[in-house]
């Protein structure tokens, strides 16, 4: 159900109740140049890039050169912010305030952002600390927010607090990143965290609905709104008008409702489950509360409820590689509905004991010895209790079909009229992956409604990215491989017969497919072998394979 409050004034969290008062902070931030490109500079390109591995050993060592120096004051006055918000590092107040000036120590106090930090003092001024990271970013699309979110485990000492609320990192830019940014009315952010997909969403929707289970979430959610409403476009005394904050579990603070556009970074990871555990023994930033992937192939089973027709879903997850699958898509492909489209694209996997550790160190239970290796433990046990040889993470993309792709694909089930696709890609692609992500799902649509003469009327050409390598013995007459490798977007690469290196070799748009086809059958003389052995049929399904992966395009108004 919906909350009953607005999230502005919750216990242990960021207050954003005071709209003045974040509109000074916003200004005095801006006014010390506490902008992305502004710490860049600072900073120098090696210790901000040690930065985002969590590494400020860097970052300390320049600020202390900096303040031991003849800097500027300018210079001083943002490392002094830089130490504050960046490395949690105690500050003199009296260099605080004159850095943030007008904004004071006592006002970010009240704003739910700095303590006093006991014991420590400098001459009768005293030390002071924030109590939150706060942060610039810069999106892709040059947006340049502040994002505040809970100290992380390089900030501050021991084990995370349960209710963690989880800053910029590696798995939300990358959602960030393959999430389709075309114009469009509703979205849900489920599992909003501290609001850094919302603030993408609101650049091409018109109406964002962010939920957690999280009240501290919501709240720095509410926060990062306010602070940036500005660059949001959005009215800080009418935040519902475009943004509408969520209090509950998975789909149930929607219930009803349908979107065009549903993203997601769950709480995916897989824990060991215990009969006593409550919910308050559950870090809610990383842990769904269900056995194994439990809650990733619910939100699957689900989302598509919530979905326009024709409206689509991203998200991150984990699946769980029994020791006697067949092949990882095992479990995944039994998640996807007969009327729902899925593409999976899975990036890594690790075995149970790197998985184990990735997640215990991440909340810093590794600094309590006997908690690390009894957690630990338990996740040997639970993966082996259920015949667990690995764990799959990656990339989920979902789509309702419109009523006409369905009744397309129930006359003619074999023509794979609805995208259902399963791969692997491990290496490196190009991000923002979006806009490759949109062309492919268009071209997929486009194949769907030709059929081979269809097919084989279009004028192909290979795609700019798209180049030829051939490899060969020393002294070899011919090559003994070639590969064409795409240079953007998946960056996938095909290995050819000498029957698509030939036809590919004759796409420059001048002759139609089934011209170049009929051209090699003729040299090679395959119209003479039986039809079962002939080569075209082969070679126009790798043509289409070719066109859907993006090696060869075609002009779209061609099948308009």
């Amino acid at each position: 159900m919906d909350a009953v409050f607005d999230f502005s004034s919750v216990p242990n969290a960021p207050k954003s109740c005071d709209i003045d008062a974040l509109s000074r902070l916003r200004e005095a931030l801006r006014a010390v140049n506490f902008t992305y490109d502004g710490v860049e500079q600072l900073l120098g390109e090696r210790a901000f890039e040690a930065m985002a591995r969590d590494m400020v050993v860097p970052g300390t060592y320049r600020l202390r050169q900096i303040q031991e120096s003849d800097a500027s004051a300018e210079q001083k006055n943002l490392a002094t912010v830089v130490a504050f918000f960046l490395l949690a590092h105690s500050v003199s107040e009296k260099n605080l305030n004159t850095a943030l000036h007008p904004v004071t120590f006592a006002g970010l106090k009240d704003l739910g952002l700095a303590e006093s930090h006991e014991g420590l003092a400098e001459s009768h001024e005293g030390l002071v600390r924030a109590t939150v990271d706060l942060r610039p970013h810069s999106a892709d699309d040059g947006t340049e927010l502040w994002v505040a979110s809970d100290l992380g485990a390089h900030q501050r000492p021991g084990v995370l607090r349960k209710d963690h609320v989880l800053g910029i990192g590696h798995a939300s830019l990358t959602l960030a990143q393959i999430t389709e940014r075309t114009a469009v009315q509703k979205t849900l952010d489920l599992g909003t965290g501290c609001g850094i997909q919302t603030f993408h969403l609101l650049a091409h929707a018109q109406h964002v609905t962010a939920t957690d289970i999280s009240e501290r979430a919501l709240a720095f959610t509410r926060f990062n709104l306010v602070l940036n409403a500005p660059t949001l476009d959005i009215n800080p005394q009418n935040l519902d008008a475009r943004v509408s904050l969520r209090l509950g579990s998975l789909l149930e603070p929607v219930a009803g409702e349908k979107f065009d556009l549903v993203i997601s970074n769950p709480p995916f990871v897989i824990t060991p489950r215990k009969s006593e555990e409550t919910p308050a023994d559950q870090y809610t930033y990383r842990d769904g509360g269900m056995a194994g992937d439990g809650i990733v192939s619910t939100l699957v089973q689900q989302l598509p409820t919530v979905l326009n027709e024709g409206g689509r879903a991203q998200m991150l997850g984990n699946w769980e590689i029994p020791v006697d699958g067949e092949s990882w898509a095992d479990r995944p492909r039994q998640w996807v509905g007969e009327n729902t489209e899925a593409w999976f694209i899975q990036r890594e996997v690790l075995t149970p004991e790197q998985y184990a550790e990735t997640w215990l160190k991440d909340a810093s239970e590794n600094r309590d010895p006997q908690l690390f290796e009894s957690a630990y433990m338990d996740y040997l046990r639970d993966f082996s209790a259920r015949g667990v040889d690995s764990i799959g993470f990656g990339m989920i993309w979902l789509r309702k079909p419109t009523a006409a792709a369905l009744d397309a694909h129930r006359q003619n089930p074999h023509a794979q009229v609805l995208l259902q696709r399963f791969e692997e890609i491990t290496y490196p692609v190009q991000q923002p992956l979006a806009p490759f992500m949109t062309q492919a799902v268009a071209r997929h649509d486009a194949l769907a409604q030709l059929d081979d003469s269809e097919l084989a009327s279009l004028y192909l050409t290979a795609a700019e990215d798209v180049t030829e390598e051939r490899h060969a013995e020393p002294g070899a007459e011919h090559p003994s491989v070639i590969i064409l490798r795409q240079g953007a977007g998946l960056r996938r690469t095909v290995v050819e017969t000498s029957e698509t290196s030939g036809f590919v070799s004759a796409c420059d748009g001048e002759l139609a497919a089934g011209q170049i086809i009929n051209a090699l059958a003729s040299i090679l003389e395959w119209d003479e072998l039986p039809a079962d052995q002939n080569p075209k049929f082969a070679l126009l399904l790798h043509i289409r394979e070719l066109v859907r992966d993006g090696f060869l395009v075609f002009d779209e108004d061609e099948i308009n």
